[in-house]
């Protein structure tokens, strides 16, 4: 026979497979260089656990066992795709493993077929169509290139790529599109990317159409695409409720995606598109399913023999899960629910084992596993015993526990001293005395027994005084802020220890989290008093102290009111819409024990985004004990949500939840457009301008502008019709319009619902005409070889307002634009030694006159380009001789007139300027500090390159010899300054 100390030891050291590390499903891919899968099985098990798998080693040499993990040696996909599961046994049972499923993963090239160009008018949308080639799995991710690699293109208000099918969306097409696009294909499970052949994108003439697209992908992402002009604002909702907290909104708008998505996200979402033309949406259905997940699981647990067990799982899972039990590796039942349960009635030795819940749908597959150990042996209090001293509170209740490890269940009986105690332990064999006195004082011991064997155990009863409330906490009544003290003590015996514990509405107080709030009499001893500071409106309740030592314990109770504002108001929605009105109804929330004396209301629209602003009413206060009110004064055609605010005289609560989205009715446009003007364009125009008006006046759909105008003289106004909101100005092109002629301008906006008011009339001007005469006396000549300076006679008309100067040399030319004010310019850049046609027109704003005859000139030859070589620099007293060898032009180059010596001090750029047909120069010497000289050729093309040679000043003590000379003359020329002076 085993005796329990045994069976408990076995147990402890000694246990079925319990798996640490199980197969997961493995893409292998194709290209992979690593020739070999390795699948992870390791479990914890003592005697340690032996591995078998599902596959044949003898038959297929590509698979070998390393412990417990299954490699899989140059794999090949007609052989080795499967699932596989390994089972980990020892003395105590065996587990499967999940499965696991090998795949191989391949991601082919595109096409090398050259793509077609797509051609879209601009301001209509576009769809390139990636076609992504052969793949598995089918968990893609998509990008586009713009032109060249890596340059891939933003997403943004016009931009949307579908992560279903990579087609890449472009809203109100412009010529800033144009380009070559690849679709770049990326498998994350394989690491592989792909792009396909440039499709060339062409976007055509002017904007044209009304194309509206919205798609839904509806897994957890949903995107919303629409090609639509003007570019719409999308906004996302969920039809059956608010959408989820933990969403996403990006891509401007097309793109919702949902995360970690519960059961309660299923429902249907509508994507909106809104723009000043009207509105479209599309919905989508979300549904959501789930992998099995237990509810119910089974654990390891040690059985007496004979006796009766249930065990039981349950599984939830969208769709319903499929569970049934597995014993030691073997199926058990073939039940087919989502709760099962395996019944032992009578346990033997045989029902030992490994046991396993199994729960499969379609997602996938989940197992529990459990050891059931069934033992036998006598009674043993080892590990258990009675306890040693009980202590009893006088007139109170006293329970002697006796719990020995038995298999099978032992009798329990007692007895006081010598006596022994009859019908007295409870079902449990706990012995249990009521109202206790001195007289139960004691020793007691408990009795054992099974058909293994029997053992007792004793314990002595020890009764001390009873614990009572002394002062007991009273009710208080605060205001937000204030603090509160709650007094309690208690009487109690002197042996033991008392310590009191104060419960808010049943909760433990946690002075250590919530002391900011909640304080203990620093006193202590035989007084708990409670102090509340800073009271909020979450601290009223009923308060219990209780008093306690290790042996008994009594309460007291009373109730905190903490006075405050209002609570938010509940309910909120939103009745009888009208286009400037709507009425509101609410639940009055928690008036925190002070009546509430008004309700603001408050709204915020489409155009305010997050700014809430108090709302007019009718009437305009709101008293305390209303539940409605009308809101006015709001904009017609304008999505609105609204809250409530609740006031009493202790102050301003919470605000409510915001109402549910409304739009209000649409209304004819009251507001005209301001800023009327416009005047000039080309001749035989009339260009008018107005600043828009602000969307949230259009008051409705089909928003757009009438215009009216006519000349000063006339009674008939001329109209025509602008349907783009956002439209600025408009032209008016007639052949009849004399130039400069005085025009009366209105304007005012009108929608689906009628015509505003006109704004105030503007006068303006036609378009000039052209300037009709050419300037006279065209003249110029070369200053050097890149300057020529050009003068005319002015036109004399009094629409001119600045000439044009146009140099032409073969197929280039400069244009030099000057004021009406001005008869000559400078012409720069030129060309050295080369001819110019110079040409003069007057302009306005209406266009270029008749070009004036041309002047032809030529440029200078160059200047010397080699600098002069310095060949000496002598000290002569106070002053120094600097010399150096003539420059020889080239042949392209202009005869040299003289030389230009600058003498500036070092670190300065402007100095003394020096002219000399000479080849040497004296400079007086420097007082202190370096200077610099600069030698260079002058010719009429100009000056020549330098060379610079550095002086140092009379405080130096080396002698002034030409070993110490610098010259540098491969160095821009600085600018000469021809006023310079010597610093």
């Amino acid at each position: 026979m085993m005796s329990c100390t045994v069976c408990l030891n076995r147990y402890v050291l000694s246990y079925g497979p319990v798996f640490e590390d199980q197969p997961v499903d493995t893409i292998y891919p194709e290209e992979s260089p690593e020739a070999k899968i390795t699948m992870s099985c390791r479990a914890r098990a003592n005697p340690p656990a032996t591995y078998t798998r599902n596959i044949d080693q003898d038959e297929d040499n590509h698979y070998t066992l390393v412990g417990g993990n299954l490699v899989i040696s140059n794999p090949i996909k007609n052989k080795h795709v499967g699932k596989y599961t390994c089972k980990a046994t020892n003395d105590y049972g065996t587990v499967v493993s999940r499965e696991a499923a090998v795949q191989f993963g391949y991601l082919d090239f595109f096409s090398s077929e050259e793509r077609e160009a797509v051609y879209v008018k601009e301001g209509q949308g576009a769809v390139l169509l990636c076609a992504p080639p052969p793949h598995y799995p089918d968990e893609l991710s998509f990008r586009w290139i713009l032109n060249e690699f890596p340059v891939f293109i933003p997403l943004d208000k016009r931009r949307f790529i579908s992560q279903t099918t990579g087609n890449l969306f472009i809203s109100k097409v412009d010529s800033s599109d144009s380009g070559n696009y690849s679709c770049f294909v990326s498998s994350a499970s394989i690491a592989k990317s792909v792009f396909s052949k440039f499709i060339p994108l062409v976007p055509l003439a002017e904007p044209k159409g009304n194309e509206y697209f919205c798609k839904v992908q509806y897994t957890v992402c949903l995107n919303s695409s629409p090609l639509h002009s003007p570019i719409p604002q999308i906004r996302w909702r969920k039809m059956d409720g608010e959408l989820p907290a933990n969403h996403e909104v990006s891509m401007a708008g097309a793109h919702l995606q949902l995360y970690h998505v519960q059961y309660e996200d299923e429902g249907t979402y509508e994507c909106e598109a809104l723009n000043s033309k009207g509105k479209d949406w599309h919905r989508a259905r979300v549904s959501v399913e789930a992998f099995p997940e237990w509810t119910e699981s089974i654990s390891s647990t040690e059985r007496d023999i004979s006796s009766d067990y249930t065990m039981s799982c349950e599984a939830s899972g969208k769709p319903k899960p499929h569970v049934h039990w597995l014993k030691n590796g073997y199926p058990k039942s073939t039940t087919l629910s989502t709760k099962v349960s395996s019944q032992h009635q009578g346990l033997t030795f045989e029902d030992s084992g490994m046991y396993q819940c199994r729960a499969e749908n379609r997602h996938g597959v989940i197992y529990a596993d459990a050891e059931l150990r069934v033992i036998a042996c006598a009674p043993t209090f080892e590990h258990n015993p009675v306890k040693r001293r009980i202590l009893g509170a006088k007139n109170g209740r006293v329970v002697l526990e006796c719990r020995p490890k038995a298999a099978p269940k032992a009798s329990l009986s007692w007895s006081k001293g010598s006596e022994l105690l009859f019908n007295s332990s409870r079902s449990d064999g706990s012995l249990e005395i009521l109202n206790v006195t001195r007289a139960d004082e004691g020793r007691y011991t408990c009795f054992a027994e099974n058909d293994r064997g029997k053992a007792n155990s004793t314990g002595f009863l020890s009764i001390t005084e009873a614990t009572k409330i002394t002062l007991a906490p009273s009710n208080a009544d605060v205001t937000a802020g204030e603090s509160a003290s709650m007094q309690c003590a208690a009487s109690h015996d002197s042996t033991l220890d008392i310590t009191f514990v104060w419960t808010m509405d049943g909760r433990s107080i946690d002075f250590d989290r919530d002391g900011a709030h909640y304080e203990r009499n620093p006193n202590g001893g035989s007084s708990g008093e409670l102090i509340i500071k800073n009271t909020q409106l979450n601290h009223s309740g009923r308060y219990t102290c209780t008093a306690q030592t290790p042996v008994d314990n009594v309460s007291a109770s009373a109730d905190l009111v903490v006075r405050g504002p209002p609570g938010p108001p509940g309910g909120v929605r939103v009745e009888e819409i009208r286009n400037k009105s709507v009425r509101l109804i609410w639940s009055s929330g928690a008036d925190n024990h002070s009546p509430i004396s008004k309700y603001t209301v408050q709204c915020r629209d489409w155009f305010s985004q997050e700014d809430w602003r108090d709302a007019t009413t009718s009437p305009p206060d709101v008293e305390g004990n209303a539940e409605t009110a009308t809101v006015v004064d709001l904009f017609p055609w304008t999505e609105y949500e609204f809250r409530v605010i609740a006031t009493n005289t202790l102050g301003t609560g919470d605000p409510s939840s915001p109402s549910p989205k409304v739009t209000t009715l649409e209304a004819v446009p009251v507001v005209a457009p301001s800023d009327i003007g416009g005047g000039g364009g080309t001749s035989k125009e009339l260009t008018i301008t107005w600043t828009p008006v602000q969307p949230q006046y259009y008051y409705g759909r089909n928003f757009g502008y009438i215009i009216a105008f006519k000349p000063h003289d006339v009674y008939e106004w001329m109209k025509v019709t602008v349907a783009d909101p956002e439209a600025k100005h408009y032209v008016h092109k007639d052949s009849s319009i004399p130039a400069s002629t005085e025009f009366q301008v209105k304007v005012k906006a009108f929608n689906i619902k009628g015509e505003g008011p006109y704004s105030l009339t503007a006068v303006i001007y036609s378009a000039q005409d052209v300037p009709s005469e050419a300037p006279a006396s065209v003249e110029a000549r070369a200053l050097s070889a890149t300057e020529a300076i050009v003068w005319w006679l002015p036109v004399i008309q009094h629409t001119v307002e600045g000439y044009q100067v146009m140099e032409d040399r073969e197929a280039s030319s400069q244009r030099v634009v000057v004021s009406s004010r001005e008869n000559q310019t400078r012409l720069e850049n030129m060309r050295p030694n080369s001819p110019y046609l110079i040409e003069v027109r007057a302009y306005n704003a209406a266009g270029y006159g008749p070009p004036s005859h041309h002047f032809q000139i030529y440029t200078k030859k160059a200047p010397p380009s080699r600098p002069p070589k310095i060949i000496s620099k002598k000290l002569k007293g106070t002053s120094v001789n600097i010399a150096w060898e003539h420059v020889e032009p080239l042949a392209n180059e202009s005869t040299i007139d003289g030389y230009k010596v600058l003498y500036r001090k070092a670190g300065l750029s402007t100095g003394l300027l020096y002219t000399t047909r000479k080849r040497s120069i004296d400079l007086p010497m420097p007082r202190d500090g370096d200077c610099v000289v600069e030698v260079r050729a002058h010719s009429e093309g100009g000056d020549g390159a330098v060379a610079q040679v550095r002086i140092s000043g009379k405080h130096q003590s080396k002698p002034l010899h030409p070993s110490y000379m610098t010259v540098d003359s491969t160095k821009d020329p600085p600018p000469i300054l021809y006023d310079c002076r010597l610093h």
